[in-house]
């Protein structure tokens, strides 16, 4: 599977520069990168090795392409090349607009059936512009939205910003799972785009940033005694995340019906959901679900879990949807399912 990292962020944050930089930095060989425009990047004539009308080979080993009308097509041929030996490449990167919602870019890389067999969601990373940023997301719920989805933060153009407190505060109000980084002038390490290609090290990502949402609960007073297995972070932009967690595990179907549920009663408020579920039929091999609206991807197998915290563990972030609706969706259908169960053993 090749993974697909995201690089997304509203107008003026600095995708374009971080993009142009990375494209020269022989650290990122073997990575094709998807932007909106050849000539936005600005590549030196030097740097580039071959080219054709939507392809340019470079120097440094990455490829760089132009998204035609329709995203997924492009990656598909991209693959298709890959396939016919005509290019080599490891992993993707993709630029989008800067006012783009992420959501329906995750919804389609993960609802395709063509796109899906061979590639996989990594990292979704939102720049947000240190000088501006405050601003933008007062005026703009596209970069709210980049924000609140994002597994990674960065934080750009902090050399010309005077002061990131309040900003980095909101942000962390939007997103408390995600890591806040900070780049000068585009310079980053490319480690930072892509988490590791394996299954298990990215679930233990997951598993760190569940950590970290659940950790919310402590430093807000609540004791494990009385803290609700429903933790909240609410907010002003009308964006909400919480997480989920539980001690038992869950039966297979009980976890397939409440998905099934969740999509149909909340739909387009579900902006994103991503955990690792305890499951009875697999004892010591956690499910890592994610799902992004109305569209789930199947369930990935860990042969393992990552830490030793083996509890569920579930993050949500969406719109309008009560915080408590989803623990107790759950608790009803598996209330459901365990005594059909029953019924057909006694029978």
């Amino acid at each position: 599977m090749l993974p697909v990292s995201i690089v997304t962020g509203f107008l003026g944050s600095g995708k374009t520069t971080l993009i142009a930089r990375l494209l020269r930095n022989p650290a990122f060989a073997r990575t094709a990168v998807i932007v909106n425009e050849f000539g936005e990047i600005g590549l030196d004539h030097e740097l580039i090795a071959a080219s054709d009308e939507s392809l340019l080979t470079l120097t440094t080993g990455c490829l760089c392409c132009a998204v035609r009308a329709d995203l997924l097509a492009t990656l598909l041929d991209l693959h298709a090349r890959r396939l016919a030996g005509e290019i080599a490449y490891d992993r993707v990167l993709i630029e989008t607009s800067g006012l783009a919602d992420p959501a329906p870019v995750l919804q389609a890389l993960m609802s395709d059936r063509d796109v899906i067999r061979h590639h996989a969601i990594d990292t979704l990373l939102t720049l947000v512009d240190a000088q501006h940023g405050e601003a933008t997301l007062d005026r703009h719920p596209e970069a709210r939205r980049q924000a609140a989805l994002a597994d990674r933060l960065l934080l750009t153009k902090t050399d010309v910003a005077a002061d990131t407190d309040r900003l980095s505060a909101r942000l962390a109000a939007l997103n408390p799972g995600a890591p806040l980084l900070h780049a000068v002038a585009g310079d980053v390490a490319p480690a930072v785009l892509f988490s590791a290609a394996d299954a298990q090290t990215n679930a233990a990502e997951a598993d760190a940033r569940l950590i970290r949402i659940a950790t919310l609960a402590d430093t807000a007073g609540l004791s494990p005694s009385k803290r609700s297995p429903f933790l909240s972070a609410a907010h002003s932009d009308g964006i909400v995340t919480f997480s989920l967690t539980r001690d038992t595990a869950l039966p297979a179907l009980a976890l397939t019906l409440w998905l099934q549920a969740l999509v149909e009663h909340c739909g387009e408020r579900l902006l994103r959901l991503k955990g690792l579920v305890d499951v009875v039929e697999m004892p010591g091999c956690p499910a890592l679900i994610h799902g992004v609206r109305h569209v789930f991807a199947a369930p990935e197998w860990l042969d393992r879990w990552p830490s030793d915290d083996r509890r569920t563990r579930i993050v949500f972030i969406g719109e309008a949807i009560p915080r408590h609706f989803p623990a107790r969706l759950l608790g009803a259908i598996e209330a459901e399912v365990i005594d059909e169960t029953r019924r057909q053993t006694w029978n």
